[in-house]
């Protein structure tokens, strides 16, 4: 059974659709990020699945339970983080856990879950002197505490530095190694395409793409981009190089191909290929094509 199907999910606000038809299957044990500018139903799809918010129309089954009359049982299997949390800044890290923990029928160890999010050596320290990070990772401590089977992580690294939010990825890394499933929403490429096993790309209220990262709009079948500065070329390669300011620049479907012609007459010619640089478009690139440069 998956952990998430959606059909045909609708959501109007006073005749207007902000969802308009969303189809999702998220499987159990991984991690799946939902991309999507703001405005384009993101949040109001995650609500409906979180059971916070009725639907329109269509079919929502969540650990196979329809969340929209779901009862306290099924929420007790979900985990929720949201961008921001409010908890008792004057207790201190484990009183926070235990408090949360005393909400959920079969809830982990706190000492667990504390390693699991890396803050055992705070555990006593009060909520208030955290830094930004580690109130981040107490945040998810709380989504973990009752055992979830899912867990939804809304824009979990907003606002960390590169190391805070490499720390992070690991945390998430270590919750799927548990079998947790993961649904995230983030505005961070990198973290999706380091993160997630399959995304999706909701636009104006539809999805407008889904695959793995590097598939996601058929990824892997652009065009390679192919630079280096301006040196002069035989007639055979020259024609296949644009002049880009102080670059020469080729896309092309056959990367391998072009190098090796570029690099066998460049070493036989002792010629330096100065900047020279291969890029496939990434994830960025990718998405915001799908969603229309928003």
């Amino acid at each position: 059974m998956a952990a998430i199907e959606v059909r045909g999910l609708r959501k109007a606000y006073r005749g207007v659709e902000a969802v308009r038809g969303v189809d999702l299957t998220v499987e159990e044990g991984e991690v799946f990020a939902l991309l999507g500018p703001n405005g384009a139903g993101k949040t109001t799809t995650v609500e409906i699945l979180e059971g916070h918010r009725d639907r329109t129309d269509g079919a929502v089954s969540v650990l196979g339970v329809d969340p929209g009359t779901a009862g306290p049982e099924h929420r007790s299997r979900i985990g929720i983080v949201l961008q921001e949390t409010g908890v008792e800044r004057f207790l201190t890290v484990s009183e926070v856990l235990e408090e949360f923990a005393g909400y959920y029928p079969r809830p982990l160890e706190v000492d667990h879950v504390l390693d699991l999010v890396g803050l055992t050596e705070k555990r006593d320290s009060r909520v208030g002197r955290l830094s930004g990070g580690q109130q981040r990772r107490l945040d998810v401590g709380v989504g973990l505490i009752g055992n979830p089977e899912l867990l939804f992580l809304d824009e979990p690294t907003t606002g960390f530095d590169p190391s805070a939010r490499r720390g992070a990825w690991e945390m998430v890394r270590g919750l799927t190694a548990l079998g947790t499933t993961v649904f995230l929403t983030t505005h961070y490429m990198e973290e999706a395409q380091q993160l997630a096993d399959r995304v999706a790309v909701i636009v104006d209220g539809r999805i407008v793409a889904e695959g793995t990262p590097d598939t996601l709009g058929g990824r892997q079948l652009r065009d390679t981009r192919v630079a280096f500065r301006h040196v002069a070329l035989p007639e055979a390669l020259a024609g296949r190089f644009t002049p880009e300011g102080e670059l020469l620049v080729a896309t092309t479907p056959d990367p391998t191909g072009l190098l090796h012609d570029l690099t066998a007459w460049a070493v036989g010619a002792g010629v330096t290929l100065d900047g020279l640089e291969v890029t496939r478009p990434g994830l960025e690139d990718i998405y915001l094509d799908l969603a229309g440069g928003s």
